[in-house]
């Protein structure tokens, strides 16, 4: 959303959920895959470099950096933000001041990964239609950080969005919402929240399984949540992403320096 074009396009529900902006996927796994489906990307960040081929570190309409404008967020990713040890992506986030491509000055810096396009002309490096969508997290619960694994559209607008785990706010409760476009033509969610765990104490394993009449959420292999209603449930290409916002829906107070997302073992099966 750094761009007029891409806030015309990119709208998102908000109240206590964000607006969003373009899309990601991933997946992660400690146990095997279910008889049958086929691998269709993995990723266990092994060596010291995240693989291009893979992975991008903005949103397609910012240059030199990005933001998700759209949620008035504090942030500017930049791609050194982002780093590769001990088989895990880290998403780092520091408070430095930064002026973006935007113009804007932004009170944080931080990092994100997805798999959509390098630039808003590009191609995605991953999309796919229905499958099983897992990865292992360990989630920063510093006052108003903004983690986030979510899917989006690799049509380049939203809804439909499918968010796999959220933080946001105070709470620390693990939001999954479905987003769609109504009827009258207006965006619509439903959400469920998952009581607070130790989510920054160690990894937890995050699964969305996306079918044509149904999607499914499961937290360290417990189903959460499922939403049944086609008409819910988006039916074309997205994208995985992995984002680190911070201040959403209020400000990071002063007193925070810092946090940080880990990520390991993502992976995507066909459906």
């Amino acid at each position: 959303m750094g761009t007029g074009r891409a806030m015309r396009v990119r709208r998102r529900l908000s109240a206590v959920l964000p607006v969003v902006v373009p899309v990601l996927l991933l997946a992660g796994c400690e146990s095997a895959p279910p008889a049958g489906p086929r691998l269709l990307f993995a990723d266990d960040f092994a060596g010291s470099a995240l693989a291009a081929e893979r992975w991008v570190t903005c949103y397609d309409w910012n240059v030199a950096g990005c933001t998700n404008a759209g949620n008035h967020e504090q942030q500017w990713y930049l791609p050194e933000q982002v780093r590769v040890r001990d088989g895990q992506a880290i998403l780092t986030a520091a408070r430095r001041p930064t002026t973006g491509s935007d113009g804007v000055a932004y009170p944080w810096v931080s990092g994100m990964l997805s798999t959509g396009r390098p630039s808003w002309s590009g191609r995605p490096r991953f999309t796919f239609t229905y499958g099983r969508v897992e990865a292992e997290l360990r989630l920063p619960r510093e006052p108003f950080s903004f983690p986030a694994f979510w899917l989006m559209p690799a049509a380049k607008r939203t809804p439909p969005e499918l968010d796999v785990v959220e933080l946001i706010g105070l709470d620390g409760l693990a939001r999954a919402t479905v987003h769609w476009t109504g009827p009258d033509g207006r965006p619509d969610a439903e959400t469920h929240a998952s009581p607070e765990r130790d989510w920054a104490g160690r990894f937890h394993r995050f699964t969305l399984d996306w079918r044509p009449d149904r999607v499914t959420w499961s937290i360290d292999g417990e189903q959460v949540f499922a939403v049944t209603d086609r008409a819910h449930v988006p039916h074309e290409p997205m994208e995985v992403l992995f984002t680190l916002a911070m201040g959403y829906p209020e400000p990071v107070p002063d007193s925070v320096t810092g946090a940080e997302m880990r990520i390991r073992a993502v992976r995507v099966w066909e459906r």
